[in-house]
């Protein structure tokens, strides 16, 4: 079969390309707009569906540039460190500390199922994780990190799993999150309590408050500036954790990060730093740098999906995966309704729950959304969401993952 190697030029105009062709079809189909399907990830995989269709006809088999995908997935994670803020942490009280610890709590629920199951049907119990929560809480940006790292680690097929079981997480949560809430508001008979205010989330002057939201040349290039030196910096960070080692007896232990953990933390220790000396960061061109390398590498990543690669794990990943939805129904329905509350605005968690615990943040606020539409605001919901889903939770996912990684070899 005749193959096609595309450098990092053609990989990426032909990402773009499917990126216009996936925003066209989210602006018009409902579902896809209804349940929050990035454009990138519709392009995407409509491209990898003919790319299967080419490949089992044995007409042609494309291989890509990973250098574009790489150097955006870093690009974007950098963008997600800079909304690390410790002073709004500090604000949301013991809200954001709960909601939290019930996420990391999940975390490890859902890589423990699929590590087990992985044994069940015979896989490796790494590539379980594929399944656990490094597509489900992960989304398609870990997916997308922990896929080809865990196959450079021997772990056949962990991208395309990985990947493939993101895809379901969004729809999954999606369809979920409203359901679930409206039948605890019903059940309950909740309200919205709107004296409320909430917290207020910026304190900052007229004057710092436009600068942080302008968009021109100056703020685009400060913002490019931050974000290039802070991944630059973050890759020694990050090869610095992965050269630590542990070694107690015949115990051996060692970290194994990808790039962008230590990017996440070189920008969270400079947004702080910034916000200590009352310097104003570009925020506004920070978050569009963020979406605009968000978009590309998912276009990338999920256009490079082999997805004949998933024949022979068919089966047992539906199992796995109907397993982590059966999971995070019941948790968030009777885990997170009652530790945040058992009000209104648990509610409106429950369902954001669902959302990026089984897919991204993205889904989390659609899902409030359709809530809080009918039944109410929840000010408290969207300012805890929000801080735990698009920060806190991909740094300590990234932990635990790492941790999982090291200790289940141990286990077989």
């Amino acid at each position: 079969m005749p193959q096609i190697a595309l450098n990092m030029y053609q990989t990426a105009a032909i990402a773009m390309m499917l990126f216009v062709l996936g925003r066209f079809l989210t602006n018009r189909v409902e579902f896809l707009r209804k349940c929050c399907i990035p454009a990138p990830v519709v392009g995407g995989l409509i491209f990898a569906i003919v790319h299967l269709c080419l490949y089992m006809g044995g007409i042609v088999e494309f291989t890509f540039d990973s250098n574009v995908k790489d150097f955006f997935m870093t690009l974007f994670f950098t963008s997600v460190g800079y909304t690390a803020c410790f002073r709004l942490l500090k604000k949301g009280g013991k809200k954001v500390i709960t909601f939290l610890l019930v996420a990391i709590v999940m975390v490890c629920l859902q890589n423990v199922l699929s590590s087990v199951l992985a044994g069940v049907f015979g896989w490796d119990l790494r590539l379980g994780l594929c399944t656990g929560s490094i597509p489900m809480v992960g989304g398609h940006g870990t997916a997308g990190s922990y896929g080809p790292l865990m196959e450079g680690m021997g772990i056949e097929s962990a991208n395309v799993i990985a990947i493939a079981a993101a895809t379901y997480g969004l729809v999954a949560g999606s369809l979920m999150g409203g359901p679930t809430a409206r039948g605890i508001i019903n059940k309950y008979n909740l309200k919205s309590t709107e004296s409320e205010t909430g917290v207020e989330l910026n304190d900052m002057s007229e004057a710092d408050r436009e600068k942080a939201e302008r968009v021109d040349v100056d703020s685009f290039t400060n913002a490019a500036i931050l974000l290039i030196v802070a991944a630059g910096l973050g890759t020694l960070l990050t090869a610095a954790l992965n050269g630590i080692q542990i070694n107690i007896g015949n115990f051996h232990f060692s970290f194994t990060f990808p790039t962008y953990i230590g990017a996440m933390l070189i920008a969270a220790v400079i947004r702080n730093f910034c916000d200590a000396k009352h310097i104003v960061m570009p925020s506004r061109a920070l978050d569009l740098w963020g979406n605009v390398s968000l978009s590309i590498f998912l276009a990338i990543a999920l256009m490079s999906v082999a997805l004949w690669q998933l024949a022979s794990v068919a089966v047992a990943m539906i199992a796995m995966l109907a397993a982590q939805t059966i999971l995070m129904y019941f948790y968030a329905r009777f885990v997170v309704y009652n530790i945040m509350g058992r009000d209104y605005e648990a509610a409106v968690m429950t369902a954001a729950f669902c959302g990026f615990g089984m897919g991204a943040t993205p889904n989390a606020m659609a899902n409030m959304q359709a809530v809080t539409k009918r039944y109410g605001p929840a000010p408290q919901a969207y300012f805890v969401v929000p801080l735990v889903g698009s920060l806190f939770i991909d740094f300590f996912n990234g932990l635990i993952i790492t941790g999982f990684l090291n200790i289940l070899p141990i286990f077989g």
